[in-house]
């Protein structure tokens, strides 16, 4: 046990040293934590105990913070002012993965009912900005594609999350005992509406709250952070306690929340920066140790055909298609459609949702979730940084091509 935590702290230690030279290499954070709690499992150095339960308290805490503080910090009137790639990524371009990934799926998973299709594709359709910040940190790649790229995974977890959860009620109902559709039903209602409301009046009323007490300075920076971490908190069993669904609470509340404090709240960004890292860090580790190796013992071909088609085939063509109409080139539709590395989001979300769907079928999605999860950290790991040179050097040339297009249509004119 000391053993495998030294090596752990030690590799986190060395990690943190040489970040700023690893980012700039085909090296990623999730890949290097990914593979440490994989290697740490295989010789056994370090033993979690009851390991689904482990991975599953750490998931739960760490999908409920991310989820609120990548939502606190979308400024939705300016995105919506400024840049549309983003919304027609979320708004077409998400429920097309999901469409185009359920026709895929029956292709290699056609014993499976309709409703397991549809949400095996629903969650492997949010994308991961950890996996991507080799990309939207990139000052080559221009800042349209980095601001698109970025928006689009801090809030596509959130808008798919009602998606799984309705196509995974559907699951749960069909291998249930009794199939009562109207209970379904009110289930399924609840969990989504009240967790909204929940979450939209915890997040408004505590950035009311927040900066009135800014205001009269009754309180300090130093608390702000305790204050914002709790109100994460309370909003998830809020909505709990009352029949809605914590994590979609979680997401309206950082939404409601950082739309009310606009930038007032320093620690949102700083936590997200720092203390937020070490988060996603833990639990790359905690699924490469606890999660990994039983995925990867029962990787088959038909699972790995489908993600591989998920990752080159699935998403690419559906962001083509929803920024058709726009400025975007085609060859900036097709860079951003391949850059939505599947990360987090993907493992928490089958995690989750695998304690309530009985038989078989919550052990399968977490196989192909969880075997989507390292391909695509290795995939999207390894072509992130050279992708995103190539892509920079060549919208350049092809800007500077344009330039002097324009200036010989000037002079013949």
């Amino acid at each position: 046990m000391e053993i495998g935590l030294l090596i752990l702290l030690f590799s986190v230690s060395a990690y943190s040293m040489l970040a700023k030279k690893l980012s700039t290499t085909i090296i990623t954070a999730p890949m290097v934590f990914l593979s440490m709690g994989f290697i740490i499992s295989q010789f056994e150095l370090i033993n979690i105990g009851n390991a689904h339960e482990t991975v599953y308290l750490i998931a739960e805490v760490s999908l409920v913070v991310l989820l609120f503080l990548d939502a606190s910090q979308i400024n939705l009137r300016r995105l919506k002012r400024q840049n549309t790639w983003p919304l027609r990524m979320l708004l077409i371009g998400l429920p097309l993965s999901i469409l185009i990934g359920t026709g895929f799926a029956y292709l290699f998973f056609p014993e499976w009912p309709w409703p397991m299709l549809a949400l095996i594709a629903a969650i492997l359709a949010p994308t991961d900005a950890a996996l991507g910040q080799a990309v939207v940190s990139n000052e080559s790649v221009p800042i349209n594609e980095r601001q698109s790229l970025s928006v689009e995974s801090g809030l596509n977890d959130g808008l798919a999350l009602p998606i799984i959860l309705f196509f995974a009620s559907i699951v749960a109902m069909n291998a249930g005992p009794e199939k009562n559709e109207m209970s379904w039903l009110v289930f399924g209602f609840s969990q989504i509406f009240v967790g909204i409301l929940v979450g939209a009046l915890m997040g408004w009323s505590s950035g009311r709250l927040f900066l009135y007490v800014e205001s009269k300075n009754i309180s300090s920076s130093v608390y702000e952070g305790i204050g914002v971490l709790a109100l994460t908190g309370t909003s998830y069993l809020m909505a709990s306690l009352l029949g809605g669904n914590g994590f979609i609470s979680a997401f309206i509340a950082g939404l409601a929340f950082g739309h009310i404090v606009k930038g007032h709240c320093r620690f949102i960004y700083q936590f997200t920066e720092s203390e937020g890292q070490i988060l996603i860090w833990t639990s790359f580790v905690i699924i490469g140790l606890g999660l990994l190796p039983s995925a990867i013992e029962h990787l088959t071909l038909p699972v790995a055909g489908y993600i591989l088609v998920s990752i080159f085939i699935v998403r690419p063509l559906a962001i083509y298609l929803s920024l058709i109409g726009t400025k975007a080139k085609a060859l900036t539709r097709v860079f951003m459609g391949f850059f939505g590395p599947r990360g987090l989001a993907t493992a928490l979300f089958a995690l989750i949702i695998s304690k309530d769907i009985l038989g078989d079928y919550g052990h399968s999605i977490l196989i192909v979730a969880i075997n989507a999860v390292w391909m695509s950290t290795l995939i999207h790991g390894i072509s992130a940084a050279p992708m995103a040179n190539w892509y920079g050097a060549k919208i350049k040339l092809l800007k500077i091509k344009s330039r002097k297009f324009s200036k010989l249509k000037t002079i013949i004119k």
